[in-house]
C-alpha cells in the first residue's frame, strides 16, 4: 500500500518500464486504492557489502529512455528552488546560509542544461536494494523522475547506511562518477542540490548538511 505523495507518483509506471530488469516485478496494481502487488524478495536483506559494485552494475540497467508521465528533473529542481528557502527558515535555519545559497544557485544552473533524459530513481540508497532469488539484488521503492544520468548518484552518495564521514562520502562520489563515466561537476552539483532540498523535511538535517558541505569544499 502506498502513501500518496509527490515523490511516489508513477511508481507503478517506473516498475513497468524496468520490467524486472534489476528491480522488483510489478505483478498487479489498483490505482484507486494506491495498491501494488510486488514480487517478493527473499531473503530480503538490504545491501551492505560490495555496495558500490552492485550500484555500478544496477544503475545502467535502470537508465531506460523515458518521458511522460514521469515528472522531469528540471521541473523538480525548479520546485526545490522555489520552496527551499521558506522551508529552511521554517525549521530554524539549521545550517549556514552560504550552503543554502550554493544549492539554489546550483539547481538553477543544472535544471535547464541537462543531457540525455533517462528514468531515474531519486531515492536509490542501500536500504532500497534487497537480496533476492531471481537476481542477487533488486531495487524496490522507486521515486521516479526523468533527467540526466549524473543525478542518479545523489541518494547513494548521501546514503548514511554506507558510512557517514567525509572520507566515506567522497569515496562513494569518486568511485561512482569514475566507474560510471559521469560528469563529476554535474554529479557533484545534483548531489549538493538535492541533499539540501531533502534535508528540510528530515530530522537528519545536520548530517545532510555535512554531506553537502564536504562535496562543496572538495570542488576543484
Amino acid at each position: 500500500m502506498q502513501w500518496p505523495h509527490r515523490e511516489s507518483e508513477h511508481e507503478a509506471e517506473a516498475l513497468e518500464v524496468w520490467h524486472g530488469d534489476g528491480a522488483v516485478r510489478l505483478l498487479a496494481r489498483d490505482d484507486e486504492r494506491h495498491a501494488l502487488l510486488l514480487e517478493r524478495c527473499r531473503p530480503g536483506a538490504p545491501l551492505r557489502d560490495s555496495a558500490l559494485e552492485v550500484f555500478v552494475d544496477l544503475l545502467p540497467r535502470l537508465w531506460k529512455p523515458a518521458g511522460p508521465p514521469f515528472r522531469p528533473l528540471a521541473d523538480e529542481a525548479a520546485w526545490w528552488t522555489s520552496t527551499i528557502r521558506a522551508g529552511w527558515e521554517r525549521v530554524g535555519k539549521p545550517f549556514e546560509e552560504r550552503l543554502l545559497e550554493a544549492s539554489i544557485s546550483i539547481l538553477e544552473e543544472l535544471g535547464p542544461t541537462q543531457g540525455e533524459q533517462v528514468l531515474l530513481n531519486q531515492d536509490l540508497h542501500a536500504d532500497n536494494v534487497l537480496a533476492a532469488g531471481r537476481e542477487p539484488w533488486l531495487v524496490i521503492d522507486p521515486k521516479p523522475l526523468v533527467g540526466e544520468r549524473e543525478f542518479a548518484v545523489a541518494p547513494i552518495v548521501r546514503s548514511f547506511e554506507l558510512g557517514h564521514s567525509r572520507r566515506a562520502v567522497l569515496e562513494r562520489f569518486d568511485r561512482l562518477t569514475c566507474e560510471l563515466g559521469l560528469d563529476r561537476e554535474r554529479a557533484r552539483g545534483w548531489t549538493i542540490g538535492q541533499t539540501i532540498a531533502w534535508s528540510i523535511a528530515t530530522e537528519s538535517r545536520a548530517s545532510h548538511a555535512e554531506t553537502a558541505r564536504w562535496l562543496l569544499e572538495a570542488a576543484p
